[in-house]
């Protein structure tokens, strides 16, 4: 039977299936693949915080959701077009994300009885009418594994592993893509130590692609055409990996040994795993026994002389805030990355939010104020690690690096920048005993001279009790410690005569300037275009630096009727919005473990347009 082809823009598939299903692999082969074929892409991992929940059940559901397309892709997609459902669990948790009218492909032999029971279902979703609102395609995927591996003597275990690639073989003819890239994986993972693993996987592969081929259920195969990226060298990087290559490349362009101190946890391990791979480029990494020891040892790393860096997320910068605020005294220069997880307390391991801007800010004892810069999406990982450690070096002083889990486990194309296009890190370590004092400053920065132990004649004291200005002795004189309180803030602030001035992506002026940070950034510029494409009056403002803001922040927010401030939190940028500049801003939010949708903000900047909002 002929198939006919159609052109689409932009497509969203999720994977969904239990935790053991592979759909995490499955997801990104099949974003690897569409990487290489040129397309622009989003993605959103989102799979549980258990180890292993029982099979079946709604709470071991995992799944991989991919936006593609021939045009600029922004967001993992707020609904997806197709949904891969490889059990009943993962269709009646997922089938809300699935736009009206879109196609689901479900594994038939994972709905017995009892799966059936076990995800809530009373009846068969496959057999009544429930699913009539959508283009349902029954597969019975196990099977068709199974028949295409029936000759090779493998277990069921092992036959059932094997299943995410007929999917995956299925989506690949279903989106005209090539298997190339795929077969390259599964020969390099397992062609020499497990080559009959390897010969399974590549047949049911290739099994997946045939049977979208010649089967008489799928009528019309559809093609997402390259985008048109700007000129250059690419890769397809997660947010994870560009932080830890961010700061490799900032260690090597401030030649200095890179260190890591650090402690596992969800979902900032992955910086680890990536920097422990790089022993070649000067790194070092130190899995310590707790979060205190692993950002105290970064400390005693950057008073050696190293770019230091300790990661965490919320629960560990907790643990972490004193440490962090005799680094604020110390006054040496350390990269805190925390990527944001769900809370408060141990929380939503895996899923994503925004609610540690106020303790990144403000979350220490006493007034000990540093530099807060978060990153938009996963490529921009890269930049926000690299920004971070030039401004810790230069101002000496610690710097919060913000991402979150979305942008640590998403993807998308990055495109790689040269050595010459990335800012100078100049460092200058204090030689010369002549005159030395260990806490004279700098006249533009305030930055302390970084004095090596060792050094003939620079021997200085350090510690956690209040230094009196110049000499760096231990001071209990009260004027002295206003001073001191003062003249840290002060380097703070002074910051923003660094960093670039606030851009704004819209009109200069007019009814509304949305306002975000971190990883909203795609959500509200999906928005804010469609707004402007419908000819309303409406602009976005990014913010990569938090604290302290762009020095012409304050000038663009009073151009703007009203102020939108949309974050996956209960408002804490709002807060400080208003705070500071005293503007009506309002907010937008929802904290669910799950980026912002588009339309969501879409319709707010529309109510407040029309009125429904003073």
């Amino acid at each position: 039977m002929a198939k006919s082809l159609q052109t689409l823009d932009e497509v969203t598939i999720r994977f969904v299936g239990d935790s053991g299903d592979g759909m995490q692999l499955t997801g990104t082969q099949f974003t690897n693949t569409a990487a290489l074929v040129g397309n622009d892409l989003s993605t959103l991992p989102d799979f549980p915080a258990e180890i292993r929940a029982p099979a079946g059940t709604t709470y071991g559901v995992s799944g991989f959701q991919i936006h593609f397309g021939s045009q600029d892709i922004l967001t993992p997609g707020d609904t997806c077009d197709v949904l891969v459902a490889m059990n009943p669990a993962a269709l009646i948790t997922n089938i809300k994300l699935l736009k009206s009218g879109g196609i689901i492909i479900a594994n038939t032999d994972a709905f017995t009885e009892k799966n059936l029971r076990m995800a809530g279902y009373s009846a068969n979703p496959l057999e009544d009418d429930s699913l009539s609102g959508y283009n349902l395609q029954k597969v019975g995927i196990t099977k068709l594994t199974a028949n295409a591996l029936v000759d090779m003597n493998l277990s069921t275990k092992v036959i059932d592993k094997c299943k995410n690639f007929f999917a995956l073989g299925l989506m690949y003819w279903m989106y005209n893509r090539p298997l190339d890239q795929s077969i390259r994986f599964i020969e390099a993972k397992f062609g020499k130590r497990e080559p009959q693993l390897a010969e399974a996987n590549l047949r049911v592969l290739k099994a997946g692609y045939n049977y979208g081929d010649t089967t008489e259920i799928f009528t019309t195969r559809y093609e997402v055409k390259p985008a048109k990226l700007p000129p250059g060298k690419y890769r397809n990087i997660m947010g994870n990996t560009a932080t830890a290559i961010g700061l490799v490349a900032a260690a090597k362009k401030a030649e200095l040994p890179l260190f890591l101190g650090t402690y596992p946890i969800t979902p900032a391990s992955d910086i680890l795993h990536e920097l422990s791979r790089l022993k070649n480029y000067d790194v070092k990494t130190f899995q310590a026994e707790d979060e205190i020891a692993a950002v105290c040892s970064a400390i005693g790393a950057s008073y050696a002389g190293n770019l230091a860096v300790t990661t965490t997320s919320g629960p560990g910068m907790a643990l972490k805030t004193e440490a962090i605020g005799l680094a604020v005294m110390l006054e040496l220069p350390l990269v805190i990355v925390d990527v944001q997880r769900g809370g408060p307390s141990t929380g939503l391991p895996t899923k994503t939010e925004q609610a540690d801007l106020l303790q990144a800010v403000h979350g220490r004892n006493s007034e000990a104020p540093l530099c807060v810069v978060a990153a938009a999406t996963p490529a921009d990982c890269f930049d926000a690690a690299y920004e971070a450690s030039r401004l810790a070096i230069k101002f000496m002083t610690p710097v919060i690096c913000l991402t979150d889990g979305y942008l640590a486990n998403g993807a998308e194309p990055w495109k790689i920048p040269t050595v010459e296009e990335l800012k100078e890190i100049p460092v200058s370590f204090a030689k010369d005993p002549e005159g030395f004092h260990p806490y004279s400053r700098d006249e533009k920065t305030l930055a302390r001279p970084w004095a090596i132990p060792g050094t003939p004649g620079l021997e200085h004291r350090i510690g956690g009790i209040e230094k009196e200005n110049i000499t760096g002795n231990i001071s209990y004189d009260p004027d002295n410690h206003d001073l001191m309180v003062r003249l840290r803030a002060e380097k703070i602030e002074r910051i923003a005569a660094d960093i670039p001035l606030q851009t704004v992506h819209g009109p200069e002026e007019g009814d509304v300037l949305v306002l975000g940070w971190g990883g909203t950034f795609g959500s509200i510029r999906s928005a804010v275009n469609r707004a402007q494409a419908s000819g309303l009056a409406v602009a976005h403002a990014h913010l990569r630096y938090v604290n302290p803001f762009p020095r012409n922040l304050g000038e663009i927010l009073y151009k703007y009727k009203k102020v939108l401030i949309p974050e996956i939190n209960t408002g804490q940028l709002l807060k400080l919005i208003r705070a500071k500049y005293l503007v009506p801003a309002v907010g937008y939010d929802a904290v669910k473990g799950l980026p912002l949708r588009a339309e969501d903000i879409e319709q707010r900047i529309q109510d407040m347009i029309g009125g429904k909002n003073g």
